[in-house]
């Protein structure tokens, strides 16, 4: 029965990820990635794309390039209409689309300025789906698989449990102590109804957030109460222990929209002027995985920003994962640096990796030197706070 189980969670989790656009906000701290990588003109990055506010993000660091590469087409396509819109819009209509998550009269703006500017798999996506931005009351952010929950929860929050008016005192809090006063003695007792329990235990919801089984069994683990207590404690975290004046992740689906004072950086006028005068040509978008970018591209890479995918190759695809490491190995410039992020505590299964260096057989855990201490300050001051562990290491070949 658990094999059934098993190999139902994993259509599910196909189903989704391989005919949606799952990410439309990237879910990562790039504040992290920044203090983490040290980015500068004498590197190279490869990012999975995800939404691709954090590849434009890096990009105001003025790295020498960053490969943008998922396996997702949908995932790409929105990092190229963000770049198309760069090139092609001025800022104010940039920030309406992408700030507000809607733009009237949107069709005509995209046909003579966006879509001469995508590639053509793109192109016939967003001809099917510019209207994303389009709808009156719908943004695009609550669109594609996250944002669908999004609005599924915001729905839930306002119409059955009514916690709006909460919510919106709490998106206005001026201290941290006031926000904890909101958060603990209004929302949380609320929040965690029986319906909403019994929903983050099905994974086909866990699929829609991009959380595969695997990746939900490493959290269990963890704590003995499952996912619904990693989700509490993240929350917690989240609303009850770090300011949220600039949590653009969590606000941005609590709302629809981001503020000018609270969104990614590459929605601020300063930077988007720094992206259009040139930043943003350092960015290529590759729709492959990790492991087949590399084989097919001799370029050398320094910084490796690998984000959970190794959550969900692990207990499953183990030799794929192997393959990859190989492939990270083969490509590899002196002082190259990584980072990446799992729902484990540990990510010992990296160390077990075996690869070859010239006629020699090695495990990771002899290459990789990890910066603990780093990471876990870093992680401590996460704004998105849905991971258990951030990571750090240097590959010393």
């Amino acid at each position: 029965m658990a094999a059934v189980v098993e190999w139902v969670s994993g259509k599910v989790f196909r189903l989704v990820h391989q005919n949606n656009l799952v990410y439309n906000t990237c879910w990562e701290d790039p504040r992290l990635d920044r203090a983490a990588l040290q980015l500068g003109p004498e590197h190279t990055v490869l990012v999975i794309t995800s939404a691709g506010c954090n590849t434009l993000d890096y990009a105001l660091t003025g790295p020498k390039h960053i490969y943008a590469v998922d396996m997702n087409p949908r995932q790409n396509a929105l990092l190229e209409l963000k770049i198309a819109g760069i090139r092609a819009l001025d800022f104010e209509t940039f920030y309406e689309m992408f700030g507000n998550g809607r733009l009237p009269g949107i069709r005509p703006i995209y046909e003579q300025k966006l879509r001469p500017l995508l590639t053509p798999w793109s192109r016939r996506w967003w001809d099917r789906h510019i209207d994303f931005f389009a709808h009156p009351k719908l943004t695009f952010y609550f669109r594609g698989t996250a944002g669908t929950f999004a609005r599924m929860m915001n729905a839930y929050a306002d119409r059955v449990l009514r916690l709006r008016p909460w919510i919106n005192a709490f998106l206005e809090a001026q201290t941290l102590e006031e926000q904890r006063e909101i958060y603990f003695k209004y929302l949380r007792p609320k929040a965690f109804t029986r319906t909403v329990r019994f929903l983050m235990r099905r994974d086909a919801v866990l699929s829609l957030l991009g959380v595969p089984r695997a990746q939900r069994e490493q959290v269990e683990e963890i704590y003995p109460g499952g996912i619904i207590e990693y989700i509490e404690h993240c929350l917690d975290a989240v609303f009850g222990e770090l300011p949220f004046s600039d949590n653009y992740f969590w606000r941005v689906y609590m709302t629809g929209h981001y503020t000018p004072t609270c969104c990614p950086e590459y929605l601020k006028r300063e930077n988007f002027e720094a992206l259009k005068a040139g930043l943003v040509d350092r960015i290529s978008i590759h729709t492959d995985t990790v492991e087949g970018f590399l084989a097919k591209h001799e370029v050398g890479i320094n910084r490796f920003v690998l984000l959970d995918h190794m959550d969900w190759l692990w207990s499953k695809h183990f030799p794929v994962l192997e393959s990859e490491w190989q492939w990270i190995v083969r490509r590899a410039l002196p002082g190259t640096r990584l980072i990446w992020r799992s729902g484990a505590l540990r990510t010992d299964f990296v160390d077990r990796v075996q690869v070859r260096i010239g006629t020699e057989t090695c495990r990771m855990g002899e290459l990789l030197r990890y910066h603990r201490e780093l990471a876990d300050e870093l992680h401590r001051r996460c704004r998105v706070h849905t991971y258990a562990s951030f990571h750090i290491a240097d590959l010393e070949l």
